[in-house]
């Protein structure tokens, strides 16, 4: 790695000298500082400058195994809060709280928590540990649940709602009344000073409990996308795939057990992919003595699948799965029980007789009888409350989306889009899709908003860095 800035180096040995004393780069001071001098020379698993540069500071030695504390010290001054909303359609969590609660995750656990308030403190005071290392869905759903109460921020979350639309329009455009109402709930200082400015409207929906739908319309001067990647399974685009058997989400697998309409006796169960989501799909189906016949396009030994990647170690139910696909294959029998590996095969055609075609890398045909599928290749960010699903704003501008191959296209520094300014995508959409860099995308933005915010004051106000900002997630 090269030599990091002297003011990062110099808060690094301040802590480590200096253990429990506040360090020279506070969470405030660090949000107003020059982060693309601070992040200059970082190296590591990131693409991400500012990502790294937080990772560094939050986990100094964690890719050497160790186990050095934060050198970052953190207080709450409400006074350089930043006016939010965060909507979204769960509880905080999001995702999380869709995935079965035993599933263990593939970050480290403590990688998992936010800041004040670590994630294995919590899980000590509920009397609970990691597993290997590794915390199970049910428990980081209550976690960011629990953070969102303990840090008072129930009132910036509005659970249960789904947005339509995000678009700019003319602030002149928007009536006197809801101007009046902007400025007042905001305190906003863009929209005093700036006239004829654009800001963004955030159209949707809320589920009350009565199972209604009541619209809202909400004003905000810069808008963060939040929203993962897990709304919208991947496809294959075969024919019969839109049959009542065929699913894309792993849950439709733990439905079916609790239905009991699959089993030891029944036909076996297939599974379409070769990361981790199958992986998953796999070890639950096998928990569960369910046949399974496992279809993936790539080679065993192909170097970009994702097992040849993970450390034996710290995933041992993974390098199982692993050793399946290797040695369980049609043409060779093995010692796992209830398991087909079929690699370098591509499913051809789904039939309403619940028959699936497949083929392999030489043209040969298989047919096999199959009780349900599950297609699990990936997910693509939802995008459709953008204009043209946010195609306009990735890096390839005429591809659609996608975390891994077309983020969309954001500055390093401050997480805003560089094809519409006010507007920033966070995680995923911006190509983070290692949760243990995420929050450094967080603090990218948290800066820019700061910056915005001074720059913006008037000259006979103290600065206040006041805006008004909806999280879409």
């Amino acid at each position: 790695m090269s030599c990091p800035s002297p003011l990062l180096r110099g808060a690094a040995v301040t802590s480590s000298l200096l253990p429990g004393t506040t360090c020279p780069l506070s969470i405030w001071s660090f949000s107003l500082q020059d982060l693309e001098y601070l992040s200059e020379g970082l190296e590591g698993r990131s693409h991400s400058p500012v990502a790294l540069l937080f990772d560094t500071l939050q986990r100094p030695d964690t890719d050497f195994g160790g186990t050095a504390e934060s050198v970052l010290t953190w207080w709450h001054e409400p006074d350089r809060a930043i006016p939010h909303l965060v909507l979204g359609r769960n509880a905080p969590g999001g995702a999380w709280h869709s995935i079965e609660g035993s599933m263990v995750t593939l970050s480290r656990g403590e990688w998992m928590g936010l800041p004040d308030l670590p994630f294995k403190e919590w899980l000590k005071q509920k009397k609970r540990g990691l597993r290997n290392n590794r915390a199970t869905a049910e428990d980081i759903a209550q976690y960011y649940q629990h953070y969102v109460m303990k840090k008072g921020l129930q009132k910036n979350f509005r659970c249960g709602t789904v947005v339509t639309s995000v678009r700019k329009v003319s602030a002149e455009s928007i009536s006197n009344h809801t101007q009046k109402d902007l400025q007042e709930d905001s305190d906003s200082i863009w929209s005093s000073n700036e006239k004829g400015a654009e800001v963004f409207q955030v159209d949707g929906f809320f589920k009350t409990m009565e199972g209604d739908k009541e619209p809202f319309s909400i004003y905000a001067e810069n808008v963060v996308l939040a929203t993962g990647t897990y709304d919208n399974p991947t496809w294959l685009g075969v024919k019969g795939e839109n049959l009542s058997y065929v699913h894309h989400q792993l849950s439709a697998l733990e439905e079916a057990v609790k239905n009991n309409s699959v089993g030891i006796m029944t036909d076996p169960v297939l599974i379409v992919g070769a990361g981790l989501t199958a992986a998953d799909a796999i070890l639950f189906a096998h928990n569960c003595n369910i046949p399974v016949i496992h279809v993936f396009r790539r080679r065993v030994t192909d170097p970009g699948l994702i097992f040849n990647q993970l450390p034996k170690t710290m995933y041992p139910e993974y390098h199982r799965v692993h050793q399946m696909m290797k040695e369980q294959t049609a043409a060779c029998a093995g010692p796992y029980e209830h398991y087909i590996s079929l690699p370098e095969h591509h499913v051809l055609s789904f039939g309403k007789d619940k028959k699936c075609i497949f083929q392999d890398k030489n043209g040969c045909q298989k047919a096999y009888k199959i009780s349900m599928a599950l297609v699990l290749t990936g997910s693509n960010p939802n995008l459709s409350f953008l204009p043209n699903n946010g195609t306009d704003l990735a890096l390839d501008s005429e591809q659609p989306v996608n975390p891994k191959r077309n983020p969309i296209d954001v500055d390093p520094f401050t997480y805003e889009c560089t094809q519409e300014k006010g507007l920033y995508a966070l995680g995923p959409l911006a190509g983070d899709n290692f949760v243990r860099f995420v929050q450094g995308g967080a603090l990218a933005v948290a800066s820019s908003l700061l910056k915005k915010a001074n720059k913006n004051s008037p000259p006979n106000k103290n600065p206040h860095p006041c805006t008004t900002s909806a999280r879409v997630g």
